[in-house]
């Protein structure tokens, strides 16, 4: 008998994290379905693990056989009952709204099976807004994830108000068993551990240029000098996409009501243009070569 926490995973979302998810998933030699909506995505996503991949190949980090194998216990559809049917852990990695999610439970809930452990990676909603979408609130939880998921190793876990200790104890036994490390939230939290820390920076930074008192460019100057990160606080942004930026920052206005923490017109104007980040090819940087990583650009030289 396997002593494995999970047999067969279903992720939901296919965009940058879920795709993320699946592909560690993988790695660590667990069949897993990706589901979306669009066969576009499907197909980036595809394209995306076969690069990963072939990078890893490239350093010797995986032999040939092991990449094939890899992509082979990776399943992609576009409908959710067959990603979902036979999964015993579900991960919904869904555009940040609480709609789309309750929404995408209640449909877990009819099509999982009985005994199946149903998980959002949201970063800043609670599974207890979740929760009452299923007849199954002991089964439920938070296991959010950061990109790039092999480089930041750990996943937070947040129980809602029914969540079992059995089910947070087998969750715990599948983080590591990705290779990640499971950090335990004791009581619910809007952003969890590390993403308040994050949504402080965050906030502050977009403020610091939307009142004009200095460039985004400099803002994160200022971030890789003293802190010695690759990237600073406005390309993490563009990474994980402005439209979910502003989303994450709606939730905490929305709780609050405080007009200080409402998604900033910098940010607004952006996303209004199209300007996402990485997955559109501009954000605050154009890409794939960002100006943050040519040379000279941490000591101000012309770009």
């Amino acid at each position: 008998m396997s002593t494995r926490p999970f047999e067969s995973i279903a992720v939901v979302g296919a965009g940058t994290m879920g795709a993320q998810i699946a592909l560690q998933c993988a790695v660590h030699h667990y069949p897993v379905r990706l589901y979306s909506r669009s066969a576009e995505t499907l197909q980036r996503s595809a394209q995306g693990h076969a690069q990963e991949l072939e990078q890893r190949l490239g350093k010797q980090l995986i032999t040939a056989q092991e990449k094939e194998s890899i992509l082979g216990r990776i399943q992609r559809t576009t409908q959710l009952q067959e990603a979902v049917a036979a999964a015993d852990l579900v991960i919904e990695s869904a555009p940040e709204q609480l709609e789309i999610k309750r929404g995408l439970f209640a449909q877990f809930d009819r099509l999982c099976p009985p005994d199946a452990v149903l998980a959002t990676n949201s970063s800043s909603l609670r599974i207890s807004a979740l929760e009452d979408a299923t007849q199954r609130p002991g089964q439920v939880l938070n296991m959010h994830f950061y990109l790039p998921v092999w480089q930041r190793p750990m996943v937070e876990l947040m129980r809602g108000t029914a969540t079992t200790a059995e089910t947070m104890e087998r969750a715990g036994r599948f983080v590591r068993a990705l290779g990640l490390t499971p950090l335990l939230v004791r009581k619910e939290s809007t952003g969890f551990v590390f993403n308040r820390v994050w949504r402080a920076i965050k906030k502050e930074c977009l403020h610091l240029v939307d009142d004009g008192v200095a460039s985004y460019e400099d803002v994160d100057r200022a971030w890789m000098i003293a802190v010695g990160t690759p990237a600073g606080p406005f390309g993490l942004m563009d990474m994980v996409g402005l439209d979910v930026v502003r989303d994450i920052e709606l939730v905490y206005y929305r709780e609050s009501g405080d007009a200080s923490d409402a998604p900033p017109q910098l940010l607004l104007d952006k996303i209004a243009r199209g300007e996402l980040g990485v997955k559109t090819g501009k954000g605050f940087y154009r890409y794939p070569q960002p100006a943050f990583q040519s040379p000279g650009w941490l000591k101000g030289d012309e770009d």
